[in-house]
């Protein structure tokens, strides 16, 4: 594809708490993958995510537009999605996303197969249909689309509520709820398009925090190695920091004055968590109940928000057994 092109951002969704309901609403799959734009015409294809970052060189599995999109030219907007067992996983399509050498792209083909799910059309044969209805371009890209192993179009779904909940069961990332007669905001990040994760929760012990001006900003949590209750001298495994999240900027406050008489020279972890140096150690006898959404590659968790101080539950419980 050999004409310039000026990438656009793709339109983004809000978080919100509950699917909505109502027939002007649809629901689909949130594929924990790399969103990305393609452009393609008769010339080639050019891949865009959504910094504006190319990632044609990392899918060569997309550049015969021919083969997927019966549009002469065309952009559409979708997630690049690879799986770890039967589910998509974040951590996967980062291998692909990382690769920079061809002899790497060419066994991470092999290695970690990618799908690209498409769920929107910009622009078709040179006119841009961002500002119809998304009724209107999902039935375009439905006759634009040639499905394939490579390139699916992303289902529809009455009922928010009815998928998240299996999206839960599934350990699935979450949902979009779209309105119908939605335009494409370029760029923009607005109500008509509402994200709703699924998140996990877990108790888990403090070993140290990072504290600004008299405030905690964030917590150093872990888990003990035991299968069982954990005994004196477990092995106290960094899981994360996490933010404050739910708590009040006074509950803030009070935790600072819990964490104070705890406070101790040595580090209780078995490993260093990242940018300890900024950390105050602290003896692991306070736990606290934390949101996440799942494990990354070094075994952190993903996205963790504080959500309450347990002073009733016990340390030592706080086992990779909940897992």
């Amino acid at each position: 594809m050999n004409e310039p092109i000026i990438p656009v951002k793709p339109f983004e969704p809000i978080a919100a708490e509950a699917a909505p309901s109502g027939d002007q609403w649809i629901a689909q799959v949130k594929w924990d993958g790399v969103r990305m734009l393609t452009y393609g015409s008769e010339s080639g294809v050019r891949l865009f995510n959504r910094r504006l970052n190319e990632r044609t060189f990392h899918y060569p599995e997309l550049a015969r537009p021919a083969d997927y999109c019966r549009a002469k030219q065309f952009i559409l907007d979708g997630e690049i999605i690879a799986f770890d067992k039967s589910k998509p996983s974040f951590r996967e399509i980062m291998k692909r996303d990382g690769a920079r050498n061809p002899s790497s792209i060419e066994r991470a083909i092999q290695e970690t197969p990618v799908a690209y799910m498409v769920f929107d059309v910009l622009a078709i044969d040179g006119e841009w249909v961002t500002e119809r209805p998304l009724r209107e371009r999902r039935k375009w890209l439905s006759d634009l689309l040639i499905p394939g192993p490579v390139v699916q179009a992303v289902p529809d779904y009455p009922d928010g509520s009815q998928l998240l909940e299996a999206m839960n069961a599934h350990r699935m990332e979450g949902i979009v709820c779209k309105k119908l007669e939605s335009t494409y905001g370029i760029g923009a990040k607005d109500g008509r398009w509402l994200k709703i994760k699924v998140f996990r929760d877990l108790y888990a012990v403090v070993g140290g925090a990072i504290v600004e001006g008299g405030v905690v900003r964030s917590l150093l949590l872990g888990l003990y190695d035991d299968s069982e209750t954990a005994k004196i001298g477990s092995k106290l495994v960094y899981i994360g920091r996490a933010g404050m999240g739910k708590l009040t900027g006074q509950q803030s406050e009070e935790l600072r004055k819990i964490v104070a008489p705890l406070e101790r020279s040595s580090m209780p972890f078995s490993e260093k968590p990242d940018k300890y140096r900024e950390a105050i150690w602290l003896d692991p006898r306070l736990a606290v109940k934390v949101q996440y959404m799942e494990w990354t590659p070094t075994g952190t968790m993903r996205h963790p928000v504080l959500q309450a101080i347990a002073p009733h539950e016990n340390p030592t419980t706080c086992t990779f057994k909940q897992l």
